[in-house]
């Protein structure tokens, strides 16, 4: 009897409750909406990142997720010592003028790789990557039986340990991982490294460009991206561009929509490293000589633009670390007055590896600086006082870099 009372009385609530709505506060998401996952739930999930609170906690309870989490930060523990921490101490020192700069970053050849991009500039508003790489869609967990996301995240590893173990992408390997995997395209190594260096991701879109550069969402063009907002280690909101675009000389004459795009973003900071030395031929000057014209500095391994393509009448060019040459697969583009550079100058040596010479102590690093850019002061550690008995020590601060406004660097020549 108490029950049939309990339930006809739950049967008049609810009726009227249907005819009078209760209005919900916007604050409050609807019940369906919160189970969704998010982007960046999704970028947490792929990067072995802890689960709790968040919808794919019960995805994360299976064993595939606990292997790939444990795999992942042993990984990333040792690149951290090795190379990215090192590479956040030193850079301030070695790239003044470039590390604490906000101007977008142009790096082209790059794969997925925004790891390093953000690493060595964590302060850029704009991050453009452009490779060959597709751009795939972004990915969805949720979708993927237990056999698939096994498989998955296996496949997305063996893609990432490449990067976090070398430094650079092994292309025809990451090819194959991204095709043989139910994660398809770039967006999943980009969503890894996104959340891995702290970024949290606010908006993801698939975009293109139209023939005039400008960024269309609306319909398909040759050059395919993906644009992801996401707020920085300093919770600055920053973008990420990442299009899927050939830059030979041939393909930018037929389609020049990549370089207009980058046209509206201003003066940049270039990067690129383990770029199959493609711009010491001419097939691929025009992206060198793009660089040259519309970037204030320039850091970049042997790979990259020629040490004799750099027009020292506008740029100053120096070099870190040690240049053994090329790795055997690429020993014809070794450049003789590079080796007499750094057999006639003390070199700076870089606490890293970088590039195709990945080893400790074999790596080169290269970092131009437009002459139109005011030169900003190396910051200087000073020295802690000497305490005096019975007196309290208060360590002295760094000295900050002095910021100076960059000037925007006239056009440049065309090198022969």
């Amino acid at each position: 009897m108490k029950h049939s009372l309990v339930l006809m009385f739950l049967f008049l609530a609810h009726g009227a409750l249907a005819q009078t709505p209760v209005p919900v506060p916007a604050s409050v998401p609807s019940p369906s909406l919160s189970l969704a996952p998010t982007a960046n739930d999704q970028a947490r999930f792929l990067a072995g990142l802890s689960q709790e609170g968040s919808p794919l906690a019960g995805l994360a309870r299976r064993t595939d997720f606990n292997s790939h989490a444990k795999d992942l930060d042993a990984t990333w523990a040792d690149a951290e010592e090795r190379q990215l921490g090192p590479i956040r101490q030193w850079a301030p020192l070695g790239l003044p003028e470039a590390v604490s700069d906000t101007a977008p970053l142009l790096y082209v050849f790059s794969g997925p790789d925004f790891l390093h991009a953000h690493t060595f500039f964590p302060n850029a508003s704009t991050y453009v990557l452009a490779a060959v790489e597709p751009v795939g869609l972004p990915p969805d967990v949720t979708k993927l039986s237990e056999g698939e996301l096994g498989s998955s995240l296996r496949n997305l590893r063996n893609t990432l340990n490449a990067s976090l173990s070398f430094s650079f992408f092994i292309t025809a390997d990451m090819k194959k991982d991204l095709q043989a995997t139910k994660l398809t395209g770039t967006l999943p190594v980009l969503y890894v490294f996104l959340a891995r260096c702290g970024c949290y991701i606010q908006k993801v879109e698939n975009i293109w460009l139209d023939a005039e550069g400008k960024v269309v969402t609306d319909k398909q063009t040759k050059t395919a991206g993906a644009r992801i907002t996401f707020l920085g280690t300093k919770g600055r909101v920053q973008t990420l561009y990442y299009f899927s675009t050939n830059i030979a000389s041939w393909a930018l004459k037929q389609d020049p929509s990549f370089l207009r795009f980058c046209d509206g973003l201003g003066t940049m900071n270039g990067f690129t490293k383990s770029a199959s030395y493609l711009m010491h031929l001419s097939e691929f000057h025009t992206i060198r000589d793009y660089l040259l014209h519309h970037c204030h500095t320039m850091t970049q391994d042997d790979s990259g633009i020629m040490w004799k393509d750099f027009p020292r009448d506008f740029w100053d060019v120096k070099a870190y670390g040690w240049y053994p040459g090329p790795i055997p697969l690429f020993k014809q583009h070794y450049q003789a007055d590079l080796a007499e550079y750094y057999r006639t100058n003390d070199v700076a040596p870089i606490p890293f590896g970088i590039g195709y010479q990945w080893r400790p102590k074999q790596s080169t690093l290269i970092y131009g600086v437009a002459k139109s850019m005011v030169r900003k002061a190396i910051p200087v550690v000073e020295e802690k006082p000497v305490a005096t008995p019975g007196a309290a020590v208060v360590p002295a601060a760094p000295t900050a870099p002095v910021l100076q406004p960059a000037v925007p660097p006239k056009a440049l020549p065309v090198p022969p």
